[in-house]
């Protein structure tokens, strides 16, 4: 499949191309759910019959889902929510409230939102409360109105859960886990969070309130298993529009995987991070590269996007350094090399400079001091170069204490890809590394 142009009977190759790129870029961005979910089974079905529970019986519940950044816990609870869904008496009873901790920042603004969610406003309408708690007593008080037979169960899934425990007296936890334990309302309270010691930030009041159920996710997946989850995450659906099309692409995912090359780069990125957020990064750069000439991923598109995923920043942006800023850089790594890691000052760098320049005839390196300053500050913007902590403000900018940023593995990196960089540049630089 790779390298040539293929032509399909049911649709023109550039429309197979796009639509299989918008398919695949939706699972990317998390915009499309998997089919299944790998390795989750069991905290799947964990999650699924909780919420049933509530939604189906009327039954109050509490959980924690707890893993990494990108392990999984919104994409758990989506799948879990979409088979629910499905159930044409859930999606009639089912309530649901979707807080962020990073948004509702304190208890009186997501009690509005709240509000707003449960479509509840005409029942506060122009009351005036006389304290935060107050309102929420009243709308509480709302959502308890009937008994299990007649009050609709509601989801309350509160994202960054730790957030919310540094609200004032955690008193937005304290009532929601409280009405979860009440009979009038039935409510499940979903918690998604990254700190494994969630619990010990919890008041005891609050604490004593929560079921203390927990479904962890973890990354324990094998290599191999990491290849399959590339496969399955760049495998068009059985229901793609043209099958001919599809069936060439999966068979190509195959052979793009039994590559040597290949199997190297993605060792790399499993040994770095084995989360799905970081294979996605890697996977829709690799998509990008493909085109209707060659429709279909090859090795070497998957090692350029390796090296865009894993490039180093500070690399990058000393590539867009002048010559005069490349100088200095050199003085300062010499100095940091002598002085064994000590701080320097612009002073010393500057006269670390000139004798460099004294040992040379021509004088394409010859700047004024002024100019030398300028160059010196902004890699201080860039923070190539950084003063030192607790360094006075009162002191002469000539010699505030500095430290540089930078490895002696950076430093050679770009000047071996510099362009037209001078030799005696690089000797001088390499004469401190050798």
């Amino acid at each position: 499949m790779a390298g040539r142009k293929v032509k399909h009977a049911g649709m023109p190759a550039a429309d197979c191309l796009r639509q299989a790129q918008s398919i695949l870029r939706e699972r990317f961005c998390l915009q499309r759910l998997p089919d299944s979910l790998e390795g989750m089974d069991t905290q799947y079905e964990r999650l699924r019959d909780l919420l049933r529970r509530t939604a189906v019986n009327g039954e109050s519940n509490s959980v924690l889902i707890v893993g990494p950044r990108g392990a999984g816990k919104t994409t758990l609870l989506r799948c879990v929510l979409r088979e629910l869904l499905d159930d044409k008496e859930v999606q009639r009873n089912l309530l649901q409230v979707h807080l962020n901790g990073l948004l509702q920042t304190d208890d009186r603004i997501a009690l509005k939102e709240i509000t707003l969610q449960l479509h509840l406003e005409n029942v506060v309408g122009d009351k005036v409360f006389g304290s935060f708690a107050e309102n929420l007593v009243f709308l509480l008080e709302a959502l308890k109105r009937g008994d299990r037979s007649s009050s609709r169960p509601v989801l309350f899934v509160l994202d960054e859960f730790h957030l919310f425990t540094q609200h004032k007296n955690q008193t937005l936890l304290y009532n929601l886990l409280d009405i979860s334990q009440s009979a009038q309302t039935p409510v499940v309270v979903v918690g998604l969070t990254c700190r494994l010691d969630v619990l010990e930030l919890l008041e005891k009041r609050v604490k004593s309130r929560f079921s203390h159920r927990q479904i962890h996710l973890l990354s324990a997946i094998t290599f191999s298993q990491y290849l399959e989850r590339v496969q399955t995450q760049l495998r068009l659906p059985d229901d793609f529009p043209d099958p001919r099309f599809a069936q060439d692409w999966n068979a190509g995912l195959q052979t793009l995987c039994e590559d040597k090359s290949v199997q190297e780069v993605f060792q790399r990125h499993f040994n770095s991070s084995r989360l799905l957020d970081s294979l996605h990064r890697l996977l829709i750069l690799c998509l990008s590269r493909v085109s209707p000439s060659r429709p279909s991923i090859r090795p070497a598109d998957v090692l350029e996007a390796s090296r865009c995923c894993l490039g180093d920043s500070r690399v990058n942006m000393l590539h867009g350094l002048s010559i005069l800023e490349l100088c200095l850089i050199i003085a300062m790594k010499h100095l940091t090399d002598v002085y064994e890691g000590e701080p320097f000052n612009f002073q010393m760098v500057y006269n670390e400079f000139k004798k460099f320049l004294h040992r040379k005839s021509n004088s394409m390196y010859k700047f004024e001091q002024p100019v030398i300053m300028k160059a010196f500050e902004h890699l201080l913007q860039l923070e190539l170069v950084r003063p030192v902590d607790g360094s006075s403000a009162r002191t002469q900018k000539d010699f505030v204490l500095m430290k540089l940023m930078l490895d002696q593995s950076q430093v050679i990196e770009v000047l071996q890809k510099y362009p037209q960089c001078p030799t005696d540049l690089r000797q001088w630089a390499m004469s401190s590394f050798e």
